[in-house]
């Protein structure tokens, strides 16, 4: 029997732990929406990579191959086997620098912003549907987010080809 003197409440755990215990929730959501799939059959499925890429040339109408290298965090070499793989999937396209014909553009197509649009859209009510369509507490959780992804993203470790 419990004395009225002890606590009714256990204490939480350090910020730490709690900090730990967020990132590893984040990755864990981030596998299970990936892991669904897409309802819609015209949803292209894309790697991480070709997300990452895709989710910067629908903020930039069109980039250089460095520019997507050096926003996305991805290594040069990869990025370049990411657009190639983005432009048979009809998803990007790529323009020659008519002054500097060794300069190239990239640019989404039609198709790609479609895509990503009906992507986002499954992910959204995935991610509605297991929170119980409760939106009481999103702006401060989109906030905190945007927070941490700004963090992250601007002291992002240089990658092993100078950036």
């Amino acid at each position: 029997m419990r004395s009225e003197r002890e606590p009714t409440e256990r204490k939480k755990p350090s910020s730490h732990l709690r900090w730990a215990d967020l990132a590893d929730l984040i990755l864990i959501i981030a596998r299970e929406i990936q892991f669904r799939g897409y309802q819609d059959e015209n949803a292209l499925s894309l790697s991480q990579s070709e997300g990452v890429v895709m989710r910067h040339l629908v903020a930039q109408a069109s980039a250089t191959p460095s520019q997507i290298a050096a926003a996305t965090g991805l290594q040069r070499t990869n990025v370049s086997t990411v657009l190639r793989d983005l432009e048979a999937k009809g998803l990007i396209e790529r323009h020659v620098d008519p002054q500097d014909r060794r300069g190239v553009s990239v640019h989404r197509t039609r198709r790609g912003a479609e895509n990503y649009a009906l992507v986002r859209k499954e992910w959204g009510d995935a991610v509605s549907a297991a929170a119980g369509g409760d939106t009481s507490k999103l702006d401060d959780t989109l906030g905190l987010l945007r927070a941490i992804e700004i963090g992250l993203s601007s002291t992002r470790p240089k990658t092993g080809d100078g950036r």
